[in-house]
């Protein structure tokens, strides 16, 4: 087993929508010992909302954020060493010539520290606002993936799919690594087989350590019928979620015997100052110990 790594979600939501701080909180990140750094995206926070915040009412810090590859530029010029992850963004929602570019870019930026995790989003709200049929949001994945894929290997570069046509051309600069990781995200067989097919990693969730171990036996069972290896999993955790710290660092070492490769704790829906975010994170890497 490879020790788990720790990460820390990026400043971005709520009273952390501020640019300046994240090369402030990055590189602190960095100084404490964290071992990766992770955004999300929302793309739209409706007040009504078409499709209902999973678990109940949608957070107020959702009303104002940053942009999710703005946050990971700074983030990539402001540290040198941890990994730079993406969980998630919603890929269906971006062209993805434009997000080969952009994530192509955040990598050579970062000396080849990105992991691309994409997802689907839950709101229909999202799709609507950028023009994107909800109907069409897992074969647009997929395109995606294999839009990615062309652009991303020795050019001339070339794709042509039912949502997009890219003819023969030249796209420089390439990703710093040879294999940029491509994480996915969800929580459905669909989305099980995808990943199995597809992915390097799954973006999972703070669930209970029984169902989580299920989940990853699923979807490595997935990657064996299509031939692959074992898939890595990336575990976010909602600090607001899990009770006092020391539940919370429990959780961790829990994850840590699963062979789950990382886990990442959000802070900034249980704090509101920068201070108060680096006192949180300090508590939390200094009481895990892999």
């Amino acid at each position: 087993m490879t020790p788990m790594r720790l990460g820390l979600t990026l400043p971005q939501f709520g009273p952390f929508s501020d640019p300046l701080l994240v090369p402030q909180l990055a590189a602190e990140a960095e100084a404490l010992g964290f071992e990766s750094l992770w955004v999300g995206e929302r793309v739209h926070a409706a007040t009504d909302p078409i499709t209902p915040y999973p678990g109940g009412a949608m957070p107020e810090q959702f009303r104002s954020g940053l942009d999710p590859l703005l946050v990971l530029t700074l983030a990539a010029n402001a540290t040198t060493s941890p990994l730079l992850g993406t969980s998630t963004l919603n890929a269906p929602l971006h062209p993805p010539i434009h997000l080969a570019r952009s994530l192509a870019g955040i990598d050579r930026l970062s000396g080849g520290r990105l992991i691309a995790g994409f997802g689907l989003s839950w709101s229909r709200d999202e799709y609507d606002a950028v023009g994107v049929p909800w109907r069409e949001r897992g074969a647009r994945l997929d395109e995606t993936l294999d839009v990615l894929a062309a652009l991303w290997a020795a050019d001339p570069v070339q794709h042509s799919g039912e949502f997009w046509t890219i003819s023969p051309g030249h796209f420089q600069p390439k990703p710093a690594q040879r294999h940029v990781p491509i994480y996915l995200g969800g929580l459905s067989p669909a989305a099980f087989r995808r990943i199995g097919r597809r992915a390097d990693g799954w973006l999972g969730v703070a669930l209970p350590v029984e169902a989580l171990r299920k989940t990853m036996a699923d979807i490595d069972d997935e990657a064996r019928r299509a031939g692959r290896g074992p898939i890595a999993t990336a575990v976010r955790i909602n600090a607001q979620t899990t009770g006092p710290d020391e539940q919370l660092v429990d959780y961790l070492h829990e994850l840590a015997g699963l062979d789950v490769a990382d886990a990442f704790v959000d802070l900034q829906f249980s704090t509101s100052t920068p201070a108060e975010f680096l006192d949180h994170a300090a508590r939390i890497r200094h009481a895990f110990r892999p």
